[in-house]
């Protein structure tokens, strides 16, 4: 059996609903999508995800969705493994596009999502900001690395020189 095309955290939203006024959306992960979206980062849980959104039609038929999100995660610290809880609080904006419309690219675009059928998925556009917002590097507190070997002060080629002269066994 083919595995579920569909995202951990689908919501789908119809953009012609949208409609002339905003319309506010608020979205909260169930605990098995919490668990689905912790395996796809491949980090140790997210015990909590929300986001609350306003969403607003553009001229252009796009529409603009702006709000925050909210997260409880849990990674591995990279030096120990114990783990790191961390509470995201993040803002939020994206421009879903209508079918056939082109993005445009610049530094102070904000990201615009293509979309298909008239049909926008907000939950999987929150689900990648929640990878964005990750911490790279997750380390609990006093964590220090251990010392690193130092280079050998002649140079690379050195260690190769070190090996020649070392006695056969």
């Amino acid at each position: 059996m083919p595995a579920d095309p569909r995202p951990e955290f689908a919501r789908p939203s119809v953009l012609a609903l949208v409609g002339a006024t905003a319309r506010e959306e608020t979205l909260t992960a169930t605990p098995a999508e919490c668990a689905a979206l912790a395996a796809r980062f491949g980090i140790l849980g997210v015990g909590a995800f929300a986001a609350r959104l306003r969403l607003v039609s553009e001229p252009d038929g796009a529409v603009l969705a702006e709000g925050r999100f909210t997260a409880d995660v849990t990674q591995a610290c990279v030096v120990t493994l114990e783990p790191v809880p961390q509470h995201l609080d993040e803002s939020f904006a994206c421009r879903f596009l209508p079918a056939g419309a082109v993005a445009e690219d610049g530094p102070e675009e904000i990201d615009a999502i293509e979309t298909s059928g008239g049909i926008a998925d907000l939950g999987e556009a929150l689900a990648e900001a929640l990878a964005l917002a990750l911490d790279p590097y997750p380390r609990v507190p006093d964590a220090v690395l251990p010392e690193a070997a130092s280079a050998p002060p002649e140079g690379a080629f050195a260690a190769l020189a070190a090996l020649r002269r070392a006695p056969r066994q």
